[in-house]
């Protein structure tokens, strides 16, 4: 099996056909929220990159394979559980400093972000079933527009990003903001994520949580037991199977 990835970093993903067949079994939804960055774009490792150049700026010791697991979880959280890990816990304060200059740090190297596999099918394929669909990220607002750009989407998504609520992931509120938005009941909602936060927030939100593993940093086991209903492999096989399911 080939794999492709980013050069630049440790994540790489297989060439291989979709398949549809643990999506196909869940209900149709009414829409589908995603997650950003390792799920519809690669740059889960320009992340954990940021991440550790913010924490060594602020003097705190991080190690890829600590921050990896925590991708996707509110900025704050995260900063203040390497802190505490290290024995040098911070308050909300420094929490949001370094959370901060993560983001502008991640923004400065996100330069040329690229879509995973099979976004464009599946933008046709939630066209073609009238699903609505919209982008719930932990990420600051300033932080996503390189990235969305980059997706190249045929029109402009309803994006909500983490300054819009008090809690980000693993809190529901980003993915009930979205359903509001977008005008469907949660439960009609598919969430799709590529970390163990995404899968614990649509539990959280009752919605049907799906994994992708294309540009994750966790495991395939890791999204089922974290509540994951369905996981595939890309996009593509995503997009298979709300095609069949519109037939």
């Amino acid at each position: 099996m080939r794999y492709i990835g980013d050069p630049c970093t440790s994540l790489s993903y297989p060439l291989r056909m979709p398949d549809p067949s643990d999506a196909a079994s869940l209900p149709k939804p009414s829409a589908v929220i995603f997650d950003l960055d390792g799920t519809l774009i690669d740059t889960v490792g320009t992340r954990i990159d940021a991440w550790l150049e913010a924490f060594d700026r602020f003097g705190l010791p991080a190690r890829r394979e600590q921050v990896a697991p925590l991708i996707g979880v509110d900025g704050r959280r995260l900063a203040r559980e390497v802190a505490a890990a290290a024995g040098r816990p911070i308050d909300d304060e420094r929490a949001e400093e370094i959370d901060k200059a993560c983001g502008e740090i991640f923004e400065g190297r996100n330069r040329d972000p690229r879509p995973l596999p099979g976004v464009a099918a599946l933008e046709d394929a939630m066209r073609a079933a009238n699903i609505k669909w919209a982008i719930a990220t932990s990420s600051r607002r300033e932080q996503v527009a390189t990235s969305v750009r980059a997706l190249g989407l045929r029109s402009e998504p309803t994006i909500v990003d983490g300054s819009q609520v008090e809690h980000a992931k693993p809190e529901p509120d980003l993915l009930l903001l979205a359903a509001r938005q977008i005008g469907v009941q949660p439960g009609r909602c598919w969430y799709v994520g590529d970390s163990t936060w995404d899968m614990m927030s649509a539990v959280a939100a009752g919605m049907l949580p799906v994994g992708v593993t294309a540009g994750a940093a966790v495991s395939e086991e890791g999204l089922r037991s974290a509540g994951g209903q369905a996981v595939v492999p890309t996009l593509d096989a995503l997009a298979a199977a709300i095609a069949l399911e519109s037939r």
